[in-house]
């Protein structure tokens, strides 16, 4: 078996005429621009599931932001270990190490940005849009990092 990777649905895409033109620098920078592209998916996902809950079932604000993290989180795994990161592993339990190593960290990382807030809005008394772009900033370079070393880690050949 070749030790290439299959391409995968994005790799075909940049063989379209219209878009080889950006293939080499898609090449170059194929797993920043997914992990872009889907923190972008992410994002709305998260906004407009906590909008449709809120207009259908009129919970409360904390536990449907709670239910829009859980689904974007599973989102993000599947598509970080799916496209981003190739984390293809061999067997279920090795799986399950992947799950619960990628939700600790993200929930690490929604700690420090709990933390980020406190100290910044709440002590501090700074605006809080200034200081919430700060902190998804921090949040999505931590995020990247973990996933990156610990979560979808290539093994030591």
């Amino acid at each position: 078996m070749s030790n290439q990777k299959q391409e995968d649905i994005f790799d075909r895409l940049m063989h379209l005429p219209i878009l080889r033109i950006f293939e080499p620098f898609y090449l170059k920078y194929k797993e920043a621009l997914l992990y872009t592209f889907f923190g972008g998916l992410a994002f709305f996902l998260n906004f407009f599931l906590f909008i449709g809950i809120d207009h259908f079932f009129a919970i409360n604000e904390l536990v449907n932001n709670v239910i829009c993290w859980v689904v974007c989180v599973l989102f993000q795994f599947f598509t970080n270990r799916t496209w981003v990161f190739d984390g293809r592993v061999n067997t279920f339990s090795e799986l399950v190490k992947q799950i619960v190593s990628f939700f600790g960290g993200r929930i690490a990382t929604l700690v420090v940005e709990e933390i980020i807030l406190v100290i910044f809005i709440t002590w501090l008394a700074l605006p809080s849009a200034p200081v919430k772009i700060f902190g998804q900033v921090v949040v999505i370079v931590l995020n990247y990092i973990i996933s990156k070393t610990m979560v979808f880690k290539k093994p030591q050949s």
